[in-house]
């Protein structure tokens, strides 16, 4: 059995068909960094877990939501190119 996908159809690979490979590194990488720092704090259990929740959840949630099928770290970069010289972007296709 043959499959004809367009030419305009762009197939991405992704974790269980949500996440792409690139946010979930980019989510994990976070994660790590995260937990480092507040594994070397000296602040109880539940305080650490509340700090970890409050930074990490809400990416989370971006990766799974998304911006209209846009990759999270694209996203990030034009936010922090944006900051950095706010200038309208205009990309030629």
């Amino acid at each position: 059995m043959k499959f004809i996908f367009p030419q305009n159809y762009n197939f991405e690979n992704k974790i269980l068909g949500i996440i792409d490979y690139t946010t979930a590194l980019f989510n994990v990488i976070w994660y790590l960094i995260i937990f480092l720092i507040l594994f070397f704090l000296p602040l109880s259990f539940q305080i650490k877990l509340f700090i970890f929740i409050l930074f990490c959840f809400p990416l989370f949630l971006i990766s799974f939501t998304g911006f209209n099928g846009e990759n999270v770290v694209y996203v990030l970069k034009y936010l922090i190119l944006f900051s950095v010289k706010q200038k309208l972007f205009f990309y030629e296709k």
